[in-house]
């Protein structure tokens, strides 16, 4: 061999050592891999728990029933709390056996074709719908009959009615139609003027006749919400509706294009920016239905805002029983105040009653109640720092006690009965040594006095009380832990146990919970709680990329609800390919202090909770050897997509890769109540610079350095697209490379093509974090489980 030709076969030695090696490195990963990512979703996963759940149907005797899931279907069981009692509520059997006969069909026992029934006052017998008859069987199954036409019942007892609505209509009014609480008559939208109709006779007829297209009565919501649903609140009387009249006659408009072949189609609708001088606006009004007469609160217009959300909310009114008085909040345009005021409901007289104001924004998030037999107010308020219950006289304004103490916000009010003067309220993080996201139950009086927890057990509880208060039926569960549910005193004693859900078959299809995780945040003092999720088939002698599915709020968090759930998104589906997944509720997120809730208030982007995440991503890689904190990634949706660039822009040497979808990335570019309630208003200064400008993404895109795959849909009206095409332009300007998908004719969900996205971003961290080629063209199908174990 000449010294040549033996160069050149070390050389081709070389290259094909060199090229085998680097095929090992990076390779290919299967279809049956992502297979079985795909079997961890959660729609391959619903209906593998058992049980887990109750809704209890209250009798008069203090009784309740409810349908329990089985393994081989679904019973009727009769509760008595009293007598430490559960047992089926009829004989199964010989009802299936009777209802065959008499309805000519046949019956299974265990999949009984109704869900709803009701009692007779003596207890022997059961009525349903089933179909367009109503059957009526006696308990002990010996025999059933037609009993009519379907009633439409909700279960209970015969006759039980229902109350008023305040969004989307029920039964079979239509979906923007809301039922009276009589049930008689449902009001709705027509060409800008609000029109009823009599049920029984369809009967319609305008109850308005003024409104004109802008300026209509009980339209929806400003913004991104374009529904015709009516925006009203019935009288407990059926026969007054509060509602508003919405003005957006000469505020700022939005525009998309359609994608079709040949001419686009134009879209266009009101959508009202920060730092508008033209910005939604309602005047208040009452209507009397019988008659038509529009009574106007003597106020001037209102700003579109609620102090319950970005929205408005019928939450806000409140009728006096009698309906001779309407209770109503009203919030400025920049959140920081809420007034209470009364309205006489027949000339349109109004006093007000107290106003709450606040540095950043006012926020209430249990609502408020009036106590009209008293002339009293429950309030909520996170003046203390914590969310807290305060009793107000009504006449007065005056405060007459404060209600709730301790740490840990006041999260929703259960009940409160006027009689005994006592009100149930859930909190957070009042039991000590528990995660203080879970919610608790506890009863006080209105005095504050006499305190008494309901619910120990660790876990995020949902209560169900019974009418007379005695008792309470308690559901907790934990992100790891299935649901358990048991009756308990009025004390909060056991009574007796009733369900626990069963995984069993959760676990048979390889599902495993997600890890509980605390914590430290960028001041290396507060605990941060979150999720952590590992592939099914974990090894510790292995590195594992980290991938943060993050969302910053302010309005929530990334983890989302503490109970529960066979999947979250498709966090453990990701995981399952190679990675670890986290999601932290950082500082800036709500349900908890109000300081922890306004930490990076008016300064979205510089903050945005991107520190802590960080910082937990970092204390997480120093716990556990086997997370690759030299390959952090980030994803998210909406103000996850804004914050994932932003992380990419201002961390750029910690996150290697992230996915950015329909991020909110300029809040001068998306609606003006939600910027404004967390920014505050926008402030231009003399050189033309403003206040929004330093949060604004694209201003910051000159600094990336990993991998970015950008993604919107094309007909967003939540989050216009606009918003994408700002941090495009400017990473095309500083000769930036990165990735884009623009989803045509998608909205903010992207709708059909929800499952076409989850794989390009399955692609791309599989592509730049494992170094892998994913397997080409794959179709992610739900709904069934698909192939077999991974090659």
């Amino acid at each position: 061999m000449s010294a040549r030709l033996g160069f050149v076969v070390v050389l081709a030695a070389l290259v094909a050592t060199s090229s085998s090696t680097l095929h090992a490195q990076s390779g290919r990963m299967t279809a049956a891999e992502y297979d079985r990512a795909v079997n961890l979703l959660g729609p391959n996963l619903t209906g593998l728990m058992i049980g887990g759940t109750v809704t209890a149907n209250w009798l008069p005797d203090g009784r309740f029933w409810y349908r329990a899931q089985t393994a081989s279907g679904n019973e009727f069981r009769l509760v008595s709390p009293g007598a430490k009692r559960i047992a089926p509520a009829f004989n199964h059997q010989r009802l299936a056996n009777s209802l065959s006969t008499v309805a000519g069909a046949a019956v299974n026992a265990m999949q009984l074709p109704f869900q709803q029934i009701d009692f007779t006052t003596r207890m022997d017998s059961v009525s349903f719908d089933l179909g367009q008859r109503r059957y009526r069987c006696d308990v002990g199954g010996n025999g059933c009959v037609a009993a009519g036409s379907a009633t439409g019942s909700t279960g209970g007892r015969a006759g039980r009615g229902g109350g008023g609505g305040t969004g989307a209509g029920r039964g079979n009014t239509g979906p923007s139609m809301v039922l009276s609480p009589d049930g008689k008559r449902g009001a709705f939208i027509r060409n800008w003027n609000l029109w009823v109709r009599d049920i029984a006779s369809g009967q319609e007829r305008a109850l308005t006749t003024d409104g004109v297209k802008d300026f209509g009565y009980a339209t929806d919501n400003a913004g991104w919400r374009t529904s015709d649903r009516a925006i009203l609140l019935w009288s407990p009387d059926s026969k007054k509706i509060a509602t508003q009249q919405q003005d957006e006659r000469t505020v700022g408009e939005m525009h998309m294009l359609t994608t079709a072949v040949g001419r686009p189609a134009l879209r266009t609708w009101k959508y009202p920016l920060p730092g508008d001088s033209v910005v939604a606006m309602i005047h208040r009004v009452i209507i009397e239905v019988e008659t038509g007469r529009v009574v106007r609160l003597q106020l001037p217009p209102e700003y579109h805002r609620a102090t319950l959300g970005d929205d408005i909310s019928m939450n806000d009114y409140k009728w006096s029983p009698d309906a001779s008085h309407l209770a109503l909040v009203s919030t400025p345009r920049d959140h920081k105040a809420a007034t209470l005021r009364v309205a006489d409901a027949s000339t349109g007289a109004v006093r007000t009653v107290m106003t709450e104001s606040v540095n950043t924004h006012f926020e209430s998030r249990t609502g408020w109640r009036v106590l009209w037999a008293t002339n009293e107010v429950v309030w909520y308020s996170q003046r203390d720092d914590w969310g807290q219950l305060y009793l107000y006289d009504l006449n007065s304004g005056a405060l007459k006690n404060r209600i709730t103490t301790g740490e840990g916000p006041v999260t929703d009010i259960a009940r409160i009965d006027e009689r005994t003067r006592t009100i149930w309220y859930g909190a957070n993080g009042r039991q000590p040594g528990q995660d203080p996201y879970f919610r608790h139950y506890y009863r006080i009086g209105l005095d504050g006095k006499n305190v008494v927890p309901l619910t120990p057990d660790d876990g995020t509880h949902d209560i169900q009380i019974s009418p007379d208060g005695k008792y309470l039926v308690d559901t907790y569960s934990r992100p790891d832990v299935p649901p358990t549910i048991a009756v308990r005193d009025a004390s909060g004693k056991l009574v007796m146990p009733l369900e626990k859900g069963d995984i069993g078959p959760l676990v048979a299809a390889g599902w495993k919970p997600p890890i509980p995780i605390t914590v430290k945040a960028a001041d290396g003092k507060t605990d941060l709680y979150g999720l952590l999720f590992r592939p099914t088939d974990f090894d510790s002698t292995k590195k594992y990329p980290i991938i943060n599915h993050a969302y910053p709020g302010p309005q929530s968090g990334s983890v989302g609800g503490r109970t529960f759930a066979a999947a979250r998104g498709d966090r453990q589906a990701l995981a399952e390919l190679g990675f670890v997944v986290v999601s932290m509720d950082g500082r800036g997120t709500p349900g908890r202090s109000k300081s922890f809730h306004d930490a990076y208030y008016g300064a979205m982007g510089r903050d945005n909770t991107i520190p802590d995440q960080v910082a937990g991503m970092k204390d997480l890689a120093r716990r556990y050897p086997w997370i690759d904190i030299d390959k952090a990634a980030m994803w998210g949706h909406s103000g996850g997509g804004f914050i994932t660039a932003d992380a990419m822009f201002r961390f750029p040497d910690f996150f290697k890769v992230g996915i950015a979808e329909s991020g909110n990335h300029d809040q001068r570019n998306y609606e003006d109540d939600w910027g404004e309630r967390y920014q505050g208003l926008l402030v231009r200064n003399p050189d033309g610079t403003d206040n929004y400008a330093p949060e604004a993404n694209q201003l910051q895109a000159k600094n990336l350095k990993g991998k970015l795959l950008l993604a919107h849909g094309t007909l967003d009206n939540n989050v216009p697209p606009g918003n994408t095409e700002l941090v495009v332009d400017a990473l095309i300007k500083a000769n930036k490379d990165f990735d884009l998908l623009m989803i045509p004719n998608a909205g903010h969900g992207y709708g059909t093509a929800g499952n076409y996205m989850m794989r390009r971003r399955w692609d791309y961290f599989v592509r730049w974090l494992l170094d892998k080629e994913p397997p080409a063209g794959y179709e992610i199908r739900t709904g069934g489980r698909v192939g077999g174990p991974a090659q």
